[in-house]
Order: structure tokens, then sequence, then C-alpha cells
């Protein structure tokens, strides 16, 4: 009878206004800073080599850096949570952020400067497979709203840390280490309220969460979803790097290119939202990664065919297609039967697809080169997207893992 109250007592503050409305504060912080470290560099790179005498090979080793980073400081993210709990975990990672950007603009040397930005990724690779956690436990009845929300907010931190840092940074004189350097206020802003939730977890916490140990590697709809994050993983990584050069080479100019670009982007902050608002409705997800699988796999035959012919229309298949990510997200949500599983399959998913996504920049570089144009990387891209489209039917079956 006590251990019925008690499991009452623990479900009802879960539910407490209070504590859901921080506990929201809390994931949509985060988010934000789940990319400026990486969107903030690119806009201010030429800049950041000459003032720390950076060759072109340590610049390309930085475009790499994020997801070997994600991959293998992901893994350590589920001990961590089973032992400290998600919040306390995830609040360590917002103020590893907070350092690693402040001080990397600081550093006086090209070492230095790595360093600290993989300390920065490290903190990144712990929100990363740590959110979805958050969000089941937090809230169980609205995985895919909550996951889209602050998918959303993830989008609009990477895009105005891309749209931003050259203005900041010629707010202080044309400095490019404040611009970069500025993006640490806000990762700070979210440790304070990530330690008020940590506070407030471990009784907030319903006692039966935790559910036992299950090994998801065992599972197929585990690898299933590591392919699928992988996956669309690579192909966003090929879009952030090499969509504004393919539209210029079709005869596209810069400044249209990286217009289009940007509408890949700012397409996945209404569109986040909405998808895993209807996904985390529906019992099985299969059909919206075929609809997305489908609009990428369109987005690459119109660039295959006729790139500068109506531009526009590709870039939206394009940032409809990018829109796998929050999918990949709400279904790791909804395919764990409680908060233990959760974190290992968040944990597993993520490091296993970042690892996997690695290549596909790389692949598609070097077709471009040795073939002189796009309709080898593009062909190439569409078999990946296949093989995506075919994952993500069997990742988003009816079906739960522990």
């Amino acid at each position: 009878m006590s251990q019925k109250r008690a499991e009452c007592s623990s479900a009802s503050l879960v539910a407490t206004p209070a504590v859901r409305a921080l506990a929201v504060t809390a994931l949509l912080l985060a988010a934000l800073n789940l990319r400026p470290a990486v969107t903030s560099l690119g806009p201010v790179l030429q800049e950041t080599r000459a003032g720390l005498g950076m060759s072109a090979a340590v610049a390309g080793l930085l475009t790499s850096v994020p997801a070997v980073c994600f991959a293998l400081v992901g893994l350590t993210a589920a001990r961590l949570a089973r032992r400290y709990g998600p919040d306390g975990v995830i609040a360590a990672g917002t103020a590893l952020i907070a350092v690693g950007l402040a001080l990397r603009a600081l550093a006086p040397g090209t070492a230095l400067f790595v360093l600290l930005s993989t300390v920065a990724l490290a903190g990144i690779a712990v929100a990363n497979v740590l959110l979805p956690v958050v969000v089941k436990q937090r809230f169980p009845d609205r995985v895919g709203a909550m996951t889209g929300l602050y998918s959303m907010a993830l989008n609009i931190g990477a895009s105005s840390a891309a749209a931003t840092t050259v203005p900041l940074a010629r707010a202080f004189g044309g400095e490019w280490r404040a611009g970069l350097g500025a993006w640490a206020v806000l990762a700070a802003a979210a440790v304070p309220v990530w330690l008020a939730l940590a506070r407030a977890g471990s009784a907030a916490r319903p006692p039966g969460d935790a559910g036992p140990a299950v090994r998801v590697a065992r599972d197929p709809i585990a690898w299933a979803l590591a392919v699928y994050f992988g996956l669309q993983a690579g192909a966003a990584y090929v879009i952030i790097g090499w969509l504004p050069q393919l539209f210029r080479d079709a005869g596209l100019p810069a400044g249209t290119a990286g217009l289009l670009f940007a509408v890949t982007s700012l397409l996945g902050i209404p569109l986040s939202f909405a998808l895993s608002a209807v996904a985390g409705r529906l019992p099985n997800q299969s059909g919206i990664a075929v609809a997305l699988g489908l609009s990428g796999l369109a987005g690459y035959a119109g660039l295959w065919a006729a790139p500068a012919v109506a531009p526009w229309l590709w870039a939206v298949l394009l940032g409809v297609a990018n829109c796998s990510f929050p999918l990949a997200l709400t279904m790791i949500g909804m395919r764990a039967r409680n908060g233990a599983t959760v974190t290992s399959l968040s944990a597993f998913t993520q490091s296993t697809g970042y690892l996997l996504s690695i290549p596909a920049p790389i692949l598609v570089g070097t077709l471009y080169e040795y073939s002189g144009g796009w309709r080898a990387p593009l062909a190439l891209l569409a078999v990946l997207m296949l093989a995506q489209l075919a994952a993500g039917v069997l990742a988003g079956r009816d079906r739960r893992i522990g």
C-alpha cells in the first residue's frame, strides 16, 4: 500500500505545472546550444585560419570532428545517466559547451583551438543522447510534440549562429574571437536551469521508470534505427558541405546558392515540430519515413536532371527530406518501453549512426573530384536514400524494445 502511495506521489510530482514548465525551458535551452559550436565557425573560418595560422588540412579535419565526437562521447552518456541521472549529466554537458566555446575563442594556436572545440562538442554529444531520455521521462504522453519542439529549437540555434556570428564579430570591431565566443553566453544560461531540474528530478521520477537493463544491440529494430539515423545524418552533412557548391556549378550566383541552402535549413524550424507531433500520435511511423525518403529522391532527381531549372523546388524537397532527423529522435522515444531503454537506445542509435555517417561526405567529395561533375555523387546519394527509406520502414514499425 505504501509503495502505491509513493508511486502516486511521484507521478503527481512529474505532472506539476512548475516542474513541467522548468523541463520545457531546460529542453529548449539545451537544444538551442546543440549546433552553434559547429555552425558559428563556417562564416568566420577564413578569419579564424588567418588568426591561428590554421592549414587547410586542419580546417577540413574540423568538419569531421563533430561526427566522430558525437559517436565516441555519446557512448559514455548512457553510463553517466544511469549513475548520476540524465538531468545532472546534461547540466554538466552544457557547462562543457560554455567552457569550450569561451576558451577556444581565446586560444592562441590551432592545436588548442581544436582541443577546446572538442570539449564543447563532447558536451553537445552528451546532450544529444540524453534529451530523448528526458522527453520520455518527463513527457511520456507527448513524446512526439516535445521532440518536435526541441528539434525546432535546435534548428533555430543552428540557423541563428550561422546568420549572426559575422554581425556579432563586426559589433566588436570585426574580431572573429568575439563572434565565436559570444555563443558561450547562451550555453552558460542553460546550466542553472538544468541544475534546478536535476534538484527537482530525483523526487519527481516515477520509481518504475528505470526498468530493467536491455541490450539493445541485439534487437533488429535498434539496428534499423541506427542505420536510419546514420544515413540521414550523412545526407545532412553532404547538403551542409556541398549543396551551395552544386548550385554554383550549375551557374547560379553565390548569393542565390547561399539562399537556397538556407531554405533547406529554415524549413526544418516549422516542419520539425509539425512532423514530430504527428508522428508521436501514430503507432507506426513507416509511412512518414517513406514520404520523407521519396521527397529526398525527388530532390536528387531534379538536381541530377536540371539543377538550375527549378532550384527552389529542389531545395524545398531536400529541406523536407532533412526532417528525417526529428523523425529519428521521435522513434527513439517511441520504440522504448521505459527510461532505461530509451537511454541505451538513444546512445546506441546516435553513436552507431554518427559513425555510419562519416564516409558519406568523403565519398561524395571524392566522386565529385574524380568525375568532374555532380551526376555520380547524386546517384550515390539516391542509392543511400533508398537504403535510408528501407531502414525507416523497419524502424517505424509498431514495436517496443525492452
